[in-house]
């Protein structure tokens, strides 16, 4: 099993590495990497999103409620924890807070659900169906978080501060203009409204989804050549969160609510994957630089070696 959590974590590790000694060697200018930003952002990840959700059947995620209702909770329950203390610990500015907090709570669905639950249960469209709804849920119920505080902060920075439940509105209709929200939000109203896309279309935009999860892992590793990495308090705080305590909450949501068994295991081990990439290439966006939470996304990868192990023996 540890060679398998290996094999999967490898790629990560690797095109992150490529993306490093690109940004280290000034083969791309890891001072100004806005035109790959945008590219993942606004194009590739929201395409990959769109197809994920828009592929996914309705009646398939209605099934999954028990694994959504896990998901949704520990990535909840995660998030507003780690912010908290964020802010009132650390100190640390409402928009880099959001950017570590999502960093954390959402966890690499895209490069690592496939691979670990698939050598657990087998290789089988349920496997995927079920990586499929990770991804649309961390998308959906979680990415708008963290864009709401990054606009909350460019507006703050604008001189356009005031009341934040009085600015929910306008800050609710900055983040659903992002493609990176409205593209899985789409692509779940299609499935719910049971609307085939065209097979054209999805195979045309197929070639845009496959690069995401690769050109996103290679724009974090040149943004973190840019950087000088710490261990610190927060980043070693924000692991402990990622790694031990989230899946463990995770754990208990499905013993207290009594959640079928192959359900329950399959959110544990979703949840119990390392920190995912998206707060970091979201703060890039937003022209926002957290140390901690690039730390916390290495940090996490490396243990994850020995903590995914750890709840697969927990669930068995």
């Amino acid at each position: 099993m540890t060679y398998v959590i290996i094999h999967a974590l490898a790629p990560v590790f690797i095109i992150m590495l490529l993306g490093y000694m690109a940004g280290k060697m000034k083969l791309v200018d890891n001072g100004n990497v806005s035109l790959l930003n945008i590219f993942v952002m606004d194009f590739a990840l929201p395409a990959a999103l769109f197809t994920a959700t828009v592929k996914t059947p309705w009646a398939g995620i209605l099934h999954q409620s028990q694994l959504i209702v896990v998901l949704a909770l520990s990535m909840w329950i995660a998030y507003a924890l780690l912010f908290a203390v964020c802010v009132k610990v650390f100190k640390k500015s409402q928009q880099d807070a959001a950017v570590l907090t999502l960093t954390l709570a959402l966890p690499n669905y895209a490069a690592l659900g496939l691979p670990i639950l698939g050598s657990v249960f087998g290789e089988t469209p349920s496997t995927s169906l079920t990586v499929a709804i990770a991804i649309a849920c961390g998308s959906v119920l979680m990415t708008p978080f963290c864009l709401m505080s990054l606009e909350a902060g460019k507006m703050a920075q604008e001189g356009k501060s005031g009341n934040r439940l009085a600015m929910l509105p306008l800050l609710m209709g900055r983040a659903l203009k992002k493609p990176i929200v409205w593209g899985p939000l789409l692509g779940v109203v299609l499935s719910a409204l049971g609307v085939q896309m065209p097979e054209l279309f999805l195979y045309s935009i197929k070639p845009l989804g496959l690069s995401a999860t690769a050109a996103a892992l290679f724009l974090t590793g040149v943004i973190l050549s840019a950087r000088k990495l710490k261990i610190n308090g927060a980043v070693l705080f924000s692991t402990f969160i990622k790694n031990l305590l989230q899946p463990a909450i995770a754990l208990g949501i499905v013993h207290l609510l009594g959640i079928a068994p192959e359900v329950g295991r399959a959110g544990v081990l979703l949840v119990a994957l390392s920190a995912g990439f998206f707060g970091v290439v979201f703060g890039n966006r937003f022209k926002v630089q957290s140390p901690d939470a690039e730390g916390t996304l290495l940090l996490s990868s490396v243990l994850a070696i020995a903590t995914i192990p750890l709840f697969i023996m927990l669930t068995a």
